[in-house]
């Protein structure tokens, strides 16, 4: 069961653009690796957060930095293993993952203080200090929706592909 996409043609070609601009760089692929909720992989949940963040944006015509918000959301889970296995550093992975994430995002991408602290504060209020921007408080509630639609294995808005 997918939410049907109401957003014009030429908003998605744009927001696409801009998914390129992170998707083929970095350590980005291997996100394809690692599952995040039910069978839905890190790289195809950060996609459809990165979505609906845009999408939220456009249907409620909020005033953000859009490059930064849809790259902080395509980086906010880059922190590359895989969080299933039992390991004594992946225990407690829903307070640590975004410090991981950000290191790793910073090692391959020149990141803003937005971007930063999108990644940093997704988790809010696991991770106890508030967003700063408005592009996290996005990205935060952007990634409740898409987990528990992931972990019923349901899809937001179908198949997306930046390619």
């Amino acid at each position: 069961m997918a939410v049907e996409r109401k957003m014009k043609p030429e908003d998605e070609e744009r927001f696409f653009e801009l998914v390129k601009e992170v998707v083929g760089k970095g350590r980005y692929s291997q996100l394809e690796e690692y599952i995040q909720h039910g069978d839905t992989t890190v790289y195809q949940h950060s996609l459809a957060v990165a979505y609906l963040s845009y999408w939220m944006v456009l249907k409620y015509d909020l005033k953000v930095h859009l490059e930064e918000l849809i790259r902080g959301a395509l980086l906010h889970d880059y922190f590359l293993y895989d969080w299933h296995e039992k390991d004594a550093g992946h225990s407690l992975h829903g307070f640590t993952h975004p410090g991981k994430a950000l290191i790793n995002a910073c090692e391959d991408f020149n990141l803003t203080d937005i971007e930063k602290d999108v990644i940093r504060k997704h988790m809010f209020p696991l991770t106890l200090i508030p967003p700063r921007y408005r592009e996290t408080v996005i990205v935060c509630m952007a990634d409740k929706i898409c987990s528990v639609y992931e972990t019923f294995h349901m899809t937001l808005f179908g198949e997306l592909s930046p390619v």
